[in-house]
């Protein structure tokens, strides 16, 4: 690993002195302001990264966890947070957390703030698009760090990745629908280039193939919107949907009623992930379970046994899914 830039490599870069690097820093109004520009221009080329805070936590012997999520709104995403945060309590450990909703230019910031205040380990669940110079960031920092959920483009090798096999979870959705006497299934939701979204739907393609059936993979927004949105153009003799997440499906459902077509009677749906708004809803929505709180849990063991122990996470952690079949997929009675 790379020795870690330092003042004096800012200094030395910028052709001043350590203490004015060091004004600088503070944001002293000491520094003329073409000086204090040629100084940040150094620390943006030898990559050095300012660690506000890093002195006062070794001397408190508290630690700071930085938990950058990428949409705070999908109650998945909110379990997990909310999980691993309380994991990390128990530990001694605040967390903080930021919601970069979707946006790669807010995570990057967000990653980048995090660092500045000096938090001793990083976890981010990735939006989607490039990601710019976290990676780079993370390296410089030299801070336990991991990905969950979803993959920063590039990163493969570079910083440990944890989720789960959404293929099995596929796969086991697509046959319990296959053995419900259903022929005319399609996947609804993502983008086909995204991989959480090949991930998704690889176990319902591999399924469909093997019973001789034509899979129909249906794209759009992997939100509410998104769903009730797809209802419109749902093809008719569609018997039933596997859908990208939860939300997709609680979204179609609705649309799926305005049109008159009764889920669980004229059409099956099953979702993904299986946030609490499943069992509420009616009929209640069947899905493939993703253990959240039990893996927010894991990952803040994972982090700090690297961050305590020295002991680095695999490269790639999966963690098992079921399938919980509700009135949705299994059939709603008349009457």
């Amino acid at each position: 690993m790379k020795r870690r830039p330092t003042i004096l490599d800012v200094a030395r870069a910028a052709g001043v002195s350590k203490s004015t690097v060091s004004l600088v820093l503070q944001g002293s109004e000491l520094v003329r302001e073409e000086t204090a520009l040629t100084v940040r221009d150094a620390m943006a080329r030898v990559g050095y990264v300012y660690n506000r805070a890093a002195a006062n936590l070794r001397s408190a012997q508290t630690g700071l966890i930085g938990l950058v999520i990428n949409d705070l709104r999908n109650p998945f995403f909110t379990e997990f947070a909310t999980s691993m945060q309380m994991a990390l309590a128990e530990q001694g450990y605040a967390t903080v957390i930021g919601n970069s909703d979707e946006d790669p230019d807010r995570q990057a910031q967000l990653v980048q703030s995090m660092i500045e205040h000096g938090v001793a380990g990083l976890v981010i669940s990735p939006t989607f698009g490039d990601p710019g110079a976290i990676m780079d960031q993370i390296a410089a920092a030299q801070i336990p760090a991991m990905q969950v959920l979803r993959k920063l483009d590039g990163s493969a090798g570079r910083i440990p990745f944890a989720s789960f096999d959404y293929a099995t979870g596929g796969a086991v959705a697509t046959r319990h629908l296959l053995d419900e006497g259903l022929t005319r299934i399609a996947f609804l939701g993502g983008r086909p280039e995204r991989q959480i979204t090949a991930e998704r739907a690889s176990g319902y393609v591999a399924e469909m193939a093997a019973a001789g059936l034509t899979p129909l993979v249906l794209s759009g927004a992997i939100t509410r919107h998104g769903g009730h949105e797809a209802a419109l153009n749902l093809p008719k003799d569609i018997q039933a949907v596997l859908c990208f997440n939860d939300l997709v499906a609680l979204g179609l459902m609705n649309g799926l009623a305005r049109q008159g077509r009764r889920v669980g009677q004229d059409i099956r749906l099953i979702g993904f992930d299986d946030i609490e708004e499943c069992a509420e809803v009616w009929p209640a929505l069947s899905s493939v379970s993703c253990d959240i709180a039990r893996f927010g849990h894991d990952t803040a063991a994972r982090l700090l046994g690297w961050l305590n122990g020295g002991i680095v996470p695999p490269d790639e952690t999966r963690a098992p899914v079921t399938l919980v079949a509700r009135a949705s997929s299994l059939g709603v009675q008349n009457g």
